[in-house]
Protein backbone atom coordinates (compact mmCIF):
# COMPACT_ATOMS: atom_id res chain seq x y z
CA UNK A 1 0.00 0.00 0.00
CA UNK A 2 2.61 2.07 0.87
CA UNK A 3 4.28 1.87 -2.35
CA UNK A 4 7.94 2.10 -1.95
CA UNK A 5 8.59 -1.49 -2.71
CA UNK A 6 9.04 -4.25 0.04
CA UNK A 7 12.39 -3.90 1.27
CA UNK A 8 13.79 -6.21 3.90
CA UNK A 9 14.07 -4.04 7.91
CA UNK A 10 12.67 -1.42 6.79
CA UNK A 11 9.50 -0.74 8.91
CA UNK A 12 6.17 0.83 7.78
CA UNK A 13 4.86 2.80 11.22
CA UNK A 14 4.12 5.79 9.40
CA UNK A 15 0.70 4.06 7.56
CA UNK A 16 -0.61 3.93 11.96
CA UNK A 17 -0.05 7.35 12.02
CA UNK A 18 -2.58 7.88 8.68
CA UNK A 19 -5.33 5.16 10.22
CA UNK A 20 -5.27 7.67 13.61
CA UNK A 21 -5.59 10.51 11.26
CA UNK A 22 -8.29 8.53 9.33
CA UNK A 23 -10.36 8.07 12.38
CA UNK A 24 -10.32 11.59 13.48
CA UNK A 25 -11.46 13.26 10.35
CA UNK A 26 -14.51 10.33 10.78
CA UNK A 27 -15.46 11.39 13.96
CA UNK A 28 -14.90 14.79 13.14
CA UNK A 29 -17.67 14.64 9.91
CA UNK A 30 -19.99 12.60 12.32
CA UNK A 31 -19.84 15.62 14.88
CA UNK A 32 -20.59 17.77 12.00
CA UNK A 33 -23.39 16.16 9.79
CA UNK A 34 -25.47 14.98 12.87
CA UNK A 35 -27.07 17.89 13.07
CA UNK A 36 -27.80 18.01 9.13
CA UNK A 37 -29.73 14.70 9.07
CA UNK A 38 -31.45 15.55 12.01
CA UNK A 39 -32.51 18.98 11.27
CA UNK A 40 -35.88 18.71 10.05
CA UNK A 41 -36.10 16.66 13.58
CA UNK A 42 -34.97 19.44 15.47
CA UNK A 43 -36.38 22.25 13.83
CA UNK A 44 -40.05 20.32 14.94
CA UNK A 45 -38.68 19.78 17.63
CA UNK A 46 -37.65 23.54 18.89
CA UNK A 47 -39.84 25.42 15.79
CA UNK A 48 -37.06 26.50 13.56
CA UNK A 49 -37.78 27.47 10.04
CA UNK A 50 -35.21 27.26 7.71
CA UNK A 51 -33.85 31.00 7.64
CA UNK A 52 -33.51 30.32 11.49
CA UNK A 53 -31.78 26.86 10.30
CA UNK A 54 -29.71 28.90 8.04
CA UNK A 55 -28.01 31.26 10.92
CA UNK A 56 -27.38 27.97 12.89
CA UNK A 57 -25.36 26.57 9.85
CA UNK A 58 -23.42 30.31 9.48
CA UNK A 59 -22.81 30.05 13.33
CA UNK A 60 -20.56 27.04 12.81
CA UNK A 61 -19.08 28.15 9.94
CA UNK A 62 -18.22 32.02 10.94
CA UNK A 63 -16.36 30.34 13.83
CA UNK A 64 -15.46 28.04 11.41
CA UNK A 65 -14.22 30.48 9.23
CA UNK A 66 -12.21 32.95 11.97
CA UNK A 67 -10.87 29.92 13.80
CA UNK A 68 -8.94 28.64 10.53
CA UNK A 69 -7.05 31.70 10.49
CA UNK A 70 -5.61 31.18 14.18
CA UNK A 71 -5.80 27.73 13.88
CA UNK A 72 -2.31 27.04 11.90
CA UNK A 73 -0.37 29.29 13.81
CA UNK A 74 -1.52 27.31 17.02
CA UNK A 75 -0.51 23.99 14.93
CA UNK A 76 2.49 25.69 14.27
CA UNK A 77 3.08 26.53 17.82
CA UNK A 78 2.10 24.05 19.97
CA UNK A 79 2.99 20.93 17.44
CA UNK A 80 1.11 18.31 15.83
CA UNK A 81 0.79 15.94 18.73
CA UNK A 82 -0.66 18.71 21.57
CA UNK A 83 -2.73 20.80 18.97
CA UNK A 84 -4.73 17.92 17.66
CA UNK A 85 -5.36 16.73 21.13
CA UNK A 86 -6.64 20.03 22.22
CA UNK A 87 -8.59 20.64 19.12
CA UNK A 88 -10.44 17.10 19.50
CA UNK A 89 -11.30 17.28 22.84
CA UNK A 90 -12.86 21.02 22.21
CA UNK A 91 -14.83 19.88 19.36
CA UNK A 92 -16.08 16.79 21.49
CA UNK A 93 -17.44 18.54 24.27
CA UNK A 94 -19.02 20.62 22.02
CA UNK A 95 -20.77 18.50 20.25
CA UNK A 96 -22.28 16.98 23.22
CA UNK A 97 -23.26 20.00 24.53
CA UNK A 98 -25.75 20.59 21.45
CA UNK A 99 -27.62 18.25 23.02
CA UNK A 100 -28.67 20.81 25.76
CA UNK A 101 -30.15 22.94 23.17
CA UNK A 102 -33.47 24.61 23.46
CA UNK A 103 -34.26 27.24 20.66
CA UNK A 104 -32.05 28.49 17.72
CA UNK A 105 -29.96 30.82 19.93
CA UNK A 106 -28.53 28.38 21.85
CA UNK A 107 -28.54 25.51 19.31
CA UNK A 108 -26.65 28.52 16.95
CA UNK A 109 -24.38 29.05 20.28
CA UNK A 110 -23.42 24.85 20.54
CA UNK A 111 -22.65 24.95 16.89
CA UNK A 112 -20.47 27.78 17.41
CA UNK A 113 -18.48 26.07 19.65
CA UNK A 114 -18.44 22.98 17.35
CA UNK A 115 -17.36 25.13 14.82
CA UNK A 116 -14.35 26.83 16.97
CA UNK A 117 -12.71 22.98 17.70
CA UNK A 118 -13.11 20.82 14.20
CA UNK A 119 -10.75 23.18 11.85
CA UNK A 120 -8.12 21.45 14.10
CA UNK A 121 -8.21 18.59 12.33
CA UNK A 122 -7.50 20.01 9.10
CA UNK A 123 -4.58 22.24 10.06
CA UNK A 124 -2.99 19.55 12.46
CA UNK A 125 -3.09 16.52 10.12
CA UNK A 126 -1.65 17.66 6.91
CA UNK A 127 1.25 19.03 8.96
CA UNK A 128 1.41 15.52 10.13
CA UNK A 129 1.40 14.49 6.77
CA UNK A 130 4.50 16.51 5.96
CA UNK A 131 6.76 15.00 9.09
CA UNK A 132 6.19 11.18 8.39
CA UNK A 133 5.84 11.01 4.38
CA UNK A 134 7.85 11.53 1.06
CA UNK A 135 6.67 14.24 -1.31
CA UNK A 136 5.14 10.65 -3.77
CA UNK A 137 2.72 9.61 -0.67
CA UNK A 138 1.51 12.99 0.52
CA UNK A 139 -1.28 12.80 -2.16
CA UNK A 140 -2.58 9.66 -1.28
CA UNK A 141 -2.61 9.99 2.41
CA UNK A 142 -3.92 13.38 2.13
CA UNK A 143 -7.01 11.55 0.05
CA UNK A 144 -6.90 8.82 3.03
CA UNK A 145 -7.52 10.98 5.51
CA UNK A 146 -9.95 13.05 3.84
CA UNK A 147 -11.90 9.64 3.14
CA UNK A 148 -12.29 9.75 6.85
CA UNK A 149 -14.40 12.36 6.55
CA UNK A 150 -16.35 11.54 3.56
CA UNK A 151 -16.72 7.93 5.53
CA UNK A 152 -17.96 10.09 8.09
CA UNK A 153 -20.92 11.62 5.99
CA UNK A 154 -21.38 7.93 4.67
CA UNK A 155 -22.00 6.90 7.66
CA UNK A 156 -23.52 9.61 9.42
CA UNK A 157 -27.37 8.88 7.75
CA UNK A 158 -27.89 5.25 8.37
CA UNK A 159 -26.34 5.52 12.04
CA UNK A 160 -27.65 8.34 13.03
CA UNK A 161 -31.70 7.47 11.72
CA UNK A 162 -31.02 4.22 13.28
CA UNK A 163 -29.93 6.02 16.72
CA UNK A 164 -32.76 9.00 16.43
CA UNK A 165 -35.43 6.06 15.62
CA UNK A 166 -34.17 4.16 18.45
CA UNK A 167 -33.58 6.74 21.41
CA UNK A 168 -33.90 10.70 21.59
CA UNK A 169 -32.55 13.46 19.08
CA UNK A 170 -30.50 14.57 22.04
CA UNK A 171 -29.05 11.30 22.92
CA UNK A 172 -27.52 11.31 19.26
CA UNK A 173 -24.99 14.05 20.37
CA UNK A 174 -24.02 12.43 23.02
CA UNK A 175 -23.44 9.52 21.83
CA UNK A 176 -20.92 11.14 18.37
CA UNK A 177 -19.43 13.76 20.79
CA UNK A 178 -18.21 11.13 23.28
CA UNK A 179 -16.39 9.12 20.59
CA UNK A 180 -13.37 12.23 20.10
CA UNK A 181 -12.82 11.64 23.80
CA UNK A 182 -11.93 8.13 23.28
CA UNK A 183 -9.55 8.76 20.29
CA UNK A 184 -7.48 11.33 22.00
CA UNK A 185 -6.09 8.30 24.43
CA UNK A 186 -4.54 6.58 21.85
CA UNK A 187 -3.18 9.72 19.83
CA UNK A 188 -1.40 10.85 22.85
CA UNK A 189 -0.07 7.31 23.26
CA UNK A 190 1.35 7.25 20.23
CA UNK A 191 2.30 9.84 18.39
CA UNK A 192 5.49 11.56 18.04
CA UNK A 193 7.61 12.99 15.30
CA UNK A 194 9.68 9.88 13.26
CA UNK A 195 13.00 11.21 14.14
CA UNK A 196 11.69 10.82 17.99
CA UNK A 197 9.66 7.44 17.34
CA UNK A 198 11.33 4.14 18.51
CA UNK A 199 8.91 2.09 16.33
CA UNK A 200 10.52 3.88 13.48
CA UNK A 201 13.54 2.38 11.37
CA UNK A 202 16.58 4.00 10.57
CA UNK A 203 15.59 2.61 6.91
CA UNK A 204 12.15 4.07 7.36
CA UNK A 205 13.27 7.98 8.81
CA UNK A 206 15.44 8.05 5.52
CA UNK A 207 12.56 7.13 2.88
CA UNK A 208 10.53 9.79 5.11
CA UNK A 209 12.76 12.29 4.94
CA UNK A 210 13.80 11.62 0.52
CA UNK A 211 12.91 14.80 -1.00
CA UNK A 212 12.83 17.11 2.35
CA UNK A 213 13.25 20.91 1.68
CA UNK A 214 16.75 22.24 1.82
CA UNK A 215 17.54 23.47 5.25
CA UNK A 216 17.35 27.30 4.05
CA UNK A 217 14.20 27.06 2.97
CA UNK A 218 12.82 25.78 6.17
CA UNK A 219 13.49 29.32 8.06
CA UNK A 220 11.52 31.72 8.36
CA UNK A 221 11.54 34.30 10.93
CA UNK A 222 8.43 36.35 9.64
CA UNK A 223 5.85 33.77 8.76
CA UNK A 224 2.90 35.83 8.18
CA UNK A 225 4.74 37.64 6.04
CA UNK A 226 6.16 35.16 3.80
CA UNK A 227 2.43 33.43 3.97
CA UNK A 228 0.97 36.51 2.63
CA UNK A 229 3.48 37.73 0.31
CA UNK A 230 2.53 35.03 -1.95
CA UNK A 231 0.20 34.62 -4.47
CA UNK A 232 0.02 30.93 -4.19
CA UNK A 233 -1.91 31.62 -0.86
CA UNK A 234 -4.39 33.78 -1.99
CA UNK A 235 -4.75 31.51 -5.24
CA UNK A 236 -5.57 28.96 -3.38
CA UNK A 237 -7.70 30.51 -0.50
CA UNK A 238 -10.21 31.72 -3.24
CA UNK A 239 -10.09 28.68 -5.01
CA UNK A 240 -11.54 27.01 -1.84
CA UNK A 241 -13.60 30.00 -0.96
CA UNK A 242 -15.67 29.60 -4.31
CA UNK A 243 -15.96 25.58 -4.72
CA UNK A 244 -16.01 24.77 -1.15
CA UNK A 245 -19.73 25.52 -1.24
CA UNK A 246 -20.43 23.00 -2.88
CA UNK A 247 -19.49 20.38 -0.08
CA UNK A 248 -20.85 21.83 2.33
CA UNK A 249 -24.39 22.17 0.44
CA UNK A 250 -24.05 18.22 0.79
CA UNK A 251 -23.59 17.88 4.47
CA UNK A 252 -26.11 20.79 5.67
CA UNK A 253 -28.53 21.02 2.79
CA UNK A 254 -28.59 17.74 0.80
CA UNK A 255 -30.57 15.58 2.88
CA UNK A 256 -32.72 18.64 3.95
CA UNK A 257 -33.27 18.06 -0.02
CA UNK A 258 -34.44 14.91 0.22
CA UNK A 259 -36.97 15.01 2.93
CA UNK A 260 -38.00 18.90 1.70
CA UNK A 261 -38.03 18.40 -2.45
CA UNK A 262 -38.21 14.54 -2.56
CA UNK A 263 -40.75 14.12 0.32
CA UNK A 264 -38.29 11.13 1.82
CA UNK A 265 -38.63 10.11 5.39
CA UNK A 266 -35.82 10.06 7.74
CA UNK A 267 -35.35 6.28 7.13
CA UNK A 268 -35.85 6.59 3.34
CA UNK A 269 -33.21 9.38 3.23
CA UNK A 270 -30.66 7.28 5.35
CA UNK A 271 -31.12 4.58 2.85
CA UNK A 272 -29.71 6.23 0.21
CA UNK A 273 -27.95 9.52 1.04
CA UNK A 274 -25.19 7.72 2.16
CA UNK A 275 -24.22 7.08 -1.18
CA UNK A 276 -23.55 10.68 -2.45
CA UNK A 277 -20.56 9.99 0.55
CA UNK A 278 -19.50 7.09 -0.35
CA UNK A 279 -18.77 8.47 -3.93
CA UNK A 280 -17.13 11.58 -2.11
CA UNK A 281 -14.84 8.51 -0.37
CA UNK A 282 -13.74 7.27 -3.45
CA UNK A 283 -12.93 10.75 -5.11
CA UNK A 284 -10.68 11.32 -2.23
CA UNK A 285 -8.56 8.38 -2.46
CA UNK A 286 -8.91 8.21 -6.31
CA UNK A 287 -7.84 11.81 -6.90
CA UNK A 288 -4.86 11.56 -4.15
CA UNK A 289 -3.60 8.23 -6.29
CA UNK A 290 -3.97 9.85 -9.56
CA UNK A 291 -2.12 12.63 -8.71
CA UNK A 292 0.60 10.21 -7.62
CA UNK A 293 0.42 8.21 -10.90
CA UNK A 294 1.22 11.35 -12.68
CA UNK A 295 4.27 12.26 -10.69
CA UNK A 296 5.41 8.76 -11.07
CA UNK A 297 5.61 9.41 -14.64
CA UNK A 298 7.46 12.50 -14.47
CA UNK A 299 5.17 14.94 -13.83
CA UNK A 300 6.23 18.29 -10.93
CA UNK A 301 4.23 17.17 -7.77
CA UNK A 302 1.95 20.48 -7.82
CA UNK A 303 1.16 20.01 -11.74
CA UNK A 304 -0.19 16.32 -11.20
CA UNK A 305 -2.74 17.93 -8.71
CA UNK A 306 -3.98 20.65 -10.89
CA UNK A 307 -4.38 17.85 -13.94
CA UNK A 308 -6.40 15.92 -11.56
CA UNK A 309 -8.29 19.27 -11.03
CA UNK A 310 -8.98 20.10 -14.57
CA UNK A 311 -10.97 16.10 -14.92
CA UNK A 312 -12.91 17.11 -12.14
CA UNK A 313 -13.97 20.49 -13.27
CA UNK A 314 -15.34 18.62 -16.40
CA UNK A 315 -17.50 16.47 -14.48
CA UNK A 316 -19.25 19.11 -11.99
CA UNK A 317 -20.83 20.97 -14.56
CA UNK A 318 -23.36 18.05 -13.93
CA UNK A 319 -25.07 19.60 -11.13
CA UNK A 320 -27.84 21.04 -12.19
CA UNK A 321 -29.42 18.10 -13.73
CA UNK A 322 -30.52 16.55 -9.53
CA UNK A 323 -33.10 18.90 -9.64
CA UNK A 324 -34.25 17.74 -13.26
CA UNK A 325 -33.97 13.80 -12.28
CA UNK A 326 -36.79 12.07 -12.18
CA UNK A 327 -36.54 10.03 -9.11
CA UNK A 328 -34.62 10.31 -5.89
CA UNK A 329 -32.66 7.67 -6.68
CA UNK A 330 -31.51 8.85 -10.02
CA UNK A 331 -30.76 12.41 -8.00
CA UNK A 332 -28.38 10.91 -5.81
CA UNK A 333 -27.05 9.06 -8.52
CA UNK A 334 -26.15 12.31 -9.99
CA UNK A 335 -24.96 13.99 -6.89
CA UNK A 336 -22.49 11.32 -6.01
CA UNK A 337 -21.04 12.17 -9.28
CA UNK A 338 -20.45 15.20 -8.20
CA UNK A 339 -19.64 14.29 -4.82
CA UNK A 340 -17.26 12.25 -6.29
CA UNK A 341 -15.47 15.07 -8.21
CA UNK A 342 -15.32 17.67 -5.70
CA UNK A 343 -13.68 15.17 -3.07
CA UNK A 344 -11.20 14.50 -6.09
CA UNK A 345 -10.63 18.01 -6.65
CA UNK A 346 -10.61 19.33 -2.52
CA UNK A 347 -7.73 16.20 -1.77
CA UNK A 348 -5.67 17.88 -4.95
CA UNK A 349 -6.16 21.68 -4.44
CA UNK A 350 -5.29 20.02 -0.14
CA UNK A 351 -1.62 18.72 -1.60
CA UNK A 352 -0.90 21.13 -3.51
CA UNK A 353 -0.15 23.52 -0.08
CA UNK A 354 2.16 20.71 0.76
CA UNK A 355 4.06 20.94 -2.52
CA UNK A 356 4.90 24.50 -2.63
CA UNK A 357 5.17 25.72 0.88
CA UNK A 358 7.81 24.57 3.50
CA UNK A 359 6.64 22.82 6.54
CA UNK A 360 7.15 25.24 9.05
CA UNK A 361 4.43 27.37 7.55
CA UNK A 362 2.30 24.25 6.73
CA UNK A 363 0.23 24.58 9.51
CA UNK A 364 -0.18 29.01 9.00
CA UNK A 365 -0.80 28.17 5.25
CA UNK A 366 -3.57 25.95 5.71
CA UNK A 367 -5.73 28.36 8.29
CA UNK A 368 -5.26 30.98 6.52
CA UNK A 369 -6.78 28.61 2.69
CA UNK A 370 -9.31 27.12 5.13
CA UNK A 371 -10.77 30.39 6.06
CA UNK A 372 -11.38 30.99 2.55
CA UNK A 373 -13.34 27.64 2.73
CA UNK A 374 -15.21 28.71 5.99
CA UNK A 375 -15.76 32.12 4.49
CA UNK A 376 -17.41 30.55 1.25
CA UNK A 377 -19.52 28.10 3.29
CA UNK A 378 -21.19 30.81 5.51
CA UNK A 379 -21.84 33.50 2.62
CA UNK A 380 -23.08 29.94 0.70
CA UNK A 381 -25.34 29.31 3.63
CA UNK A 382 -27.52 32.23 3.69
CA UNK A 383 -28.09 32.40 0.37
CA UNK A 384 -28.89 29.18 -0.23
CA UNK A 385 -31.32 29.76 2.74
CA UNK A 386 -32.85 32.51 0.84
CA UNK A 387 -33.01 30.60 -2.66
CA UNK A 388 -35.00 27.65 -1.10
CA UNK A 389 -37.37 29.79 0.60
CA UNK A 390 -38.22 32.21 -2.00
CA UNK A 391 -38.30 30.11 -4.82
CA UNK A 392 -36.30 26.52 -5.07
CA UNK A 393 -33.12 24.19 -4.88
CA UNK A 394 -32.70 24.38 -8.69
CA UNK A 395 -31.17 27.92 -9.23
CA UNK A 396 -28.65 26.20 -6.10
CA UNK A 397 -28.12 23.02 -8.06
CA UNK A 398 -27.17 25.47 -11.29
CA UNK A 399 -24.64 27.96 -9.99
CA UNK A 400 -22.86 24.94 -8.40
CA UNK A 401 -22.08 23.74 -11.91
CA UNK A 402 -19.62 26.41 -12.87
CA UNK A 403 -18.14 26.95 -9.66
CA UNK A 404 -15.32 24.78 -10.36
CA UNK A 405 -14.52 25.29 -14.30
CA UNK A 406 -13.84 29.11 -12.90
CA UNK A 407 -11.60 28.31 -10.31
CA UNK A 408 -9.63 26.15 -12.34
CA UNK A 409 -8.70 28.38 -15.01
CA UNK A 410 -7.96 31.00 -12.02
CA UNK A 411 -5.97 28.22 -10.22
CA UNK A 412 -3.12 27.46 -13.60
CA UNK A 413 -1.19 31.10 -12.14
CA UNK A 414 0.00 28.70 -9.30
CA UNK A 415 3.41 27.84 -10.35
CA UNK A 416 4.76 24.79 -9.88
CA UNK A 417 8.23 24.70 -7.95
CA UNK A 418 10.34 21.87 -9.82
CA UNK A 419 12.59 19.77 -7.46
Amino acid sequence: MSGDGAQPGRSRFRWVIVALLFVSTVINYLDRQNLSILARTIQDDLHIDDMQYSYVVQAFLLAYTVTYVFAGRITDRLGTRLSMACFVVWWSIADMCTSMSRGVMSLGFFRFLLGIGEPGNYTAAPKAVSEWFPPKERGLVIGIYTAGATLGATIAPPLIAFLAAHFHWRAVFLVTGSLGLIWVVPWLLIYRKPEEHPRVSGEELAYIQAGSAPAGEEEHPHPWRAVMSRKETWLLMVGRMLTDPVWYFYLFWFPKYLTDARHLTIVEVGQIAWLVYLAADIGCIFGGWLSGWFIRRGVVPAQSRLYVMGIAAVLLPLSPLISQAPTPLMAVGIASIAAFSHLAWQTSLSTIIVDVFPKPLLGTVFGLVAAGSGLGGMLSANLIGRAITYWSYTPVFLVMGFLHPFSYLMLQLVRPRKR
